[in-house]
């Protein structure tokens, strides 16, 4: 009897502990306080990420149309994990011999040690004497800007065109020239969330992805 009723009291006991450390345990205060904790730690994850992996930039202009469009959002490969620039690349590069280092948007034509010739009266680009086949380029190139070709690309620098040729300031200006490495801020990955152009074409939500890269 003794027993039975020690074991009836130490149940009895147990019941009333659980009943009440339950609701301490699904206070809603305290489960507020372990999400906002959770939150803080994702948040600082993905400044870091931002910081140290990815940046947003915004496009300013017409000289990648139609590739990209004043007012498209862009998220980068910063240059702390783009280490390899290749042809057909699109980048986003501050030069400070032009607009003050404002960032602009352009496409990596020929890497260093190559050799860039343009033929202006057909339109036609030519790296180590191969002329590039361009889909993505929006007019030819038939604007010459004040460099002078042939040219050789210089170690550690790249030469970068916008797609919309005749209307874009590029490695063909003598303000802008080749872009050195240590001037590139990274490499264009997605396009996610459309511009209008200034207004002047509706936010074509069907652009949103990955953009085309590459020359040949």
């Amino acid at each position: 009897m003794k027993r039975g009723k020690y074991e009836s009291r130490s149940k009895n006991n147990w019941s009333a502990a659980e009943s009440q450390r339950i609701p301490e345990e699904t206070d809603p205060v305290k489960m507020a306080v372990m999400y906002l904790h959770d939150m803080v730690y994702l948040l600082a994850v993905v400044i870091l990420l931002f910081l140290l992996v990815f940046r947003i930039a915004t496009v300013s202009g017409d000289s990648m149309y139609d590739t990209l469009v004043d007012g498209d959002y862009l998220l980068l490969l910063g240059n702390l994990f783009y280490t390899d620039p290749q042809q057909g690349d699109i980048i986003v590069a501050s030069k400070t011999s032009y607009d003050n280092g404002a960032p602009i948007v352009k496409r990596i034509i020929a890497t260093e040690g190559q050799t860039v010739d343009i033929d202006f009266s057909q339109g036609v680009v030519y790296v180590d004497g191969k002329a590039l086949e361009e889909p993505y380029t929006y007019t030819p190139t038939e604007l010459q800007e004040g460099m002078t070709f042939p040219l050789t690309v210089d170690d550690g620098c790249y030469f970068v065109m916008g797609d919309n040729r005749n209307i874009s300031k590029d490695s063909r200006n003598p303000e802008i020239g080749l872009i050195d490495r240590r001037e590139i801020l990274g490499k264009v990955i997605l396009l996610f969330f459309p511009g209008t152009d200034g207004g002047a074409l509706q936010r074509d939500f069907s652009r949103i992805g990955v953009l085309n890269h590459g020359a040949g």
